[in-house]
């Protein structure tokens, strides 16, 4: 409704709804549904049409999208075990450092150390974080160390080829994420606009796909 309000637009203006993400079977007016996966390929081909590998670093999950140069899915890789490498994870170690998740970005662009943390896990890398400040090491260091870990677990998930993409909260709010993985693949790395709505988008260019 509030969507809707905003847009200036009559509630009978809308003529399909499609929802994705983790809560996309729970809208019982939704006319179809679709996967986070089919969206945020969907969302980044329409800004990149050519064979891409996309990588969506989201809150809860890290996922790795490969798709042709037609837009067709070709493979994918989710990590969800744990929150290694998502959002989460990050928003814990800002925990830990006693500071605002959104002040990692700013602290980590101070910093020109490049070793990630010991451990992908929350928890012992938590510990690892209490370690360091007691041993008296920068905040910025540590911020930056938080990044590189989640880099690295990317890096770790699948082969980073052809042209890359990144989508997600991450990206949308930490730019030194970006520049830590295009160092790391050798090589540039596109970001979509509005990179934390590309699998709404993406399901937005479904429904209009689909309309009656």
């Amino acid at each position: 409704e509030k969507v809707v309000a905003a847009s200036g637009s009559p509630p009978n203006a809308i003529r399909r709804i499609t929802t994705t993400g983790f809560g996309r079977r729970n809208v019982p007016f939704a006319d179809d549904v679709r996967t986070e996966i089919s969206c945020h390929a969907k969302g980044a081909y329409h800004h990149f049409p050519r064979k891409i590998t996309i990588i969506d670093i989201g809150g809860q999950d890290t996922k790795v999208i490969k798709i042709d140069e037609q837009g067709k899915l070709l493979r994918f890789k989710m990590n969800r075990k744990c929150a290694a490498g998502t959002g989460t994870f990050l928003e814990e170690i800002a925990n830990k450092l006693g500071i605002q998740l959104g002040e990692m970005n700013a602290l980590a662009a101070k910093s020109a150390v490049s070793s990630p943390l010991a451990s992908y896990c929350t928890v012992f890398a938590s510990t690892e974080i209490l370690t360091r400040i007691k041993e008296g090491e920068k905040i910025e260091d540590m911020a930056r160390s938080a990044f590189e870990s989640v880099a690295r677990r990317v890096i770790e998930m699948d082969s980073l080829e052809d042209t890359v993409v990144m989508t997600g909260g991450v990206v949308a709010h930490n730019d030194i994420i970006l520049k830590i993985l295009a160092k790391h693949a050798k090589k540039e790395i596109l970001v979509p606009p509005y990179p934390q709505l590309t699998g709404a988008f993406g399901a937005a260019l479904f429904a209009r796909e689909g309309r009656a």
